[in-house]
């Protein structure tokens, strides 16, 4: 039987650009290019690897976003994976973690899975909530934040990386992983591999068909909110502190009068 992989990946506003929010408050992503998130290329990696590795194995990208989003499929595709999902519906707009989580666990159930693959986090959110909140949703084990994985004997394996020490978990299939970016470099869609991307399919589904409320997601759904929003403040002229052996008592009555200390 075939190992079903669906890798989550995000469409997100560069980074190098000039990034802002919208009139109402949400990430203004109509003026700014977008790309495929970084960390989430670490995923797509992670899951070509593992499917090397197997007998049979399908690779699904899974995003949900607007309709620029299907570029973040695009790339994934042509990076190698088989097919992609896309989700795109107006009343998603605002949605937040908890809300997009519902989404694509949705997706992913209606997709089929025996491995859901996702980023540490996204770059322009980056909470890195979203792997434990699938595998709440989709009633699996998790296993985040990985730098080694590996899948054999219907188990996924893998190694996190802490401060102190690297701890190996386990867990049966199904199961949602993380990865991070030291799990392996991405790799580059080769010039074959771009071309053989506009003939893999893309999927587009709406709320309707996930069955869910439009009520359940959107700005209106949203549990958490931007309710202010200010521009960050220019760069200042620095103090230059001239030490004739007072250098210290100057620095330290300089961080006390604006409470660093």
């Amino acid at each position: 039987m075939s190992l079903r992989i669906v890798v989550c990946v995000k469409y997100v506003p560069d980074a190098t650009g000039d990034r802002h929010f919208a009139e109402d408050l949400t990430v203004d992503r109509d003026d700014v290019d977008g790309l495929l998130s970084e960390l989430d290329e670490y995923a797509v990696e992670q899951a070509l690897q593992i499917a090397d590795e197997a007998d049979d194995a399908e690779i699904t990208v899974l995003t949900v976003g607007p309709e620029d989003a299907k570029d973040a499929l695009r790339k994934a595709l042509s990076m190698g994976a088989d097919k992609a999902i896309h989700v795109e519906d107006d009343d998603l707009h605002g949605t937040d973690a908890l809300g997009t989580s519902l989404v694509l666990a949705a997706a992913i159930e209606k997709a089929g899975f025996d491995l859901v693959v996702c980023g540490m986090a996204s770059t322009d959110g980056s909470m890195g909530v979203l792997p434990a909140m699938l595998a709440e949703r989709l009633g699996v084990p998790q296993a985040t934040l990985l730098s080694e994985v590996s899948v054999a004997d219907g188990k996924v394996t893998g190694r996190r990386d802490g401060d102190a020490a690297s701890e190996q978990l386990e867990a049966a299939l199904p199961a949602v992983i993380s990865v991070t970016d030291q799990s392996g470099e991405a790799r580059y869609p080769s010039f074959k591999g771009i071309m053989a991307a506009k003939k893999k399919p893309v999927e587009s589904w709406d709320l309707e068909e996930l069955e869910i409320e439009a009520d359940a997601v959107g700005l209106e759904g949203a549990w958490t909110k931007v309710d202010e929003a200010a521009e960050r403040p220019a760069r200042t002229k620095g103090t230059i502190v001239e030490d004739e052996g007072e250098g210290g008592k100057q620095l330290a009555a300089f961080l006390a009068e604006r409470k660093f200390i």
